[in-house]
């Protein structure tokens, strides 16, 4: 089974620390088979995930990026659409591309037939995972918007 989540998000360590060359990372914690680490990550890292993944699997909608981050509340946004994207891309696949495993530091997980995305959806139902999609969009789109009303997962 594998679970994630991103419950934080904040400036990055840098070598030489200085003002104008600060950038955001995304606390995310991985629990598989019992076994939890924690990684930090880039927004511009899930981007080329995703960019790598949305032609060989199923993939919600990807977070805009076209915010101010400076802006706690935006920032906490984007934290809420990476996390919802992670989760989404593990419930629409049975099996998890080599690129989402080496990007979640799992190089050794073994995928169980047809165990390891199905155990981790057995803890949500369906229309959770659809009604917390649309949360999301909605929150990152604003109410009423055509998007948020015809969102798919991609294929």
């Amino acid at each position: 089974m594998i679970a994630v989540s991103i419950p934080a998000v904040g400036p990055g360590a840098e070598p030489e620390p200085s003002p104008e060359k600060t950038h955001t990372v995304f606390t995310v914690e991985v629990l598989c088979n019992g076994r939890k680490h924690t990684i930090e990550k880039r927004y511009s890292e899930f981007h080329a995930l995703h960019k790598r993944i949305k032609k060989i699997c199923k993939v919600p909608d990807f977070p805009p990026k076209r915010v101010p981050n400076w802006m706690s509340k935006v920032q906490e946004q984007r934290r809420q659409g990476l996390e919802v994207y992670i989760q989404g891309v593990l419930y629409y696949n049975k099996e998890l591309p080599k690129e989402l495993l080496d990007f979640l530091k799992l190089r050794h997980f073994q995928q169980d037939a047809k165990a390891s995305s199905l155990e981790a959806a057995a803890r949500y139902s369906s229309a959770w995972c659809a009604a917390r999609l649309l949360q999301t969009r909605t929150l990152l789109l604003g109410e009423g918007s055509p998007e948020v009303l015809g969102g798919t997962p991609r294929a």
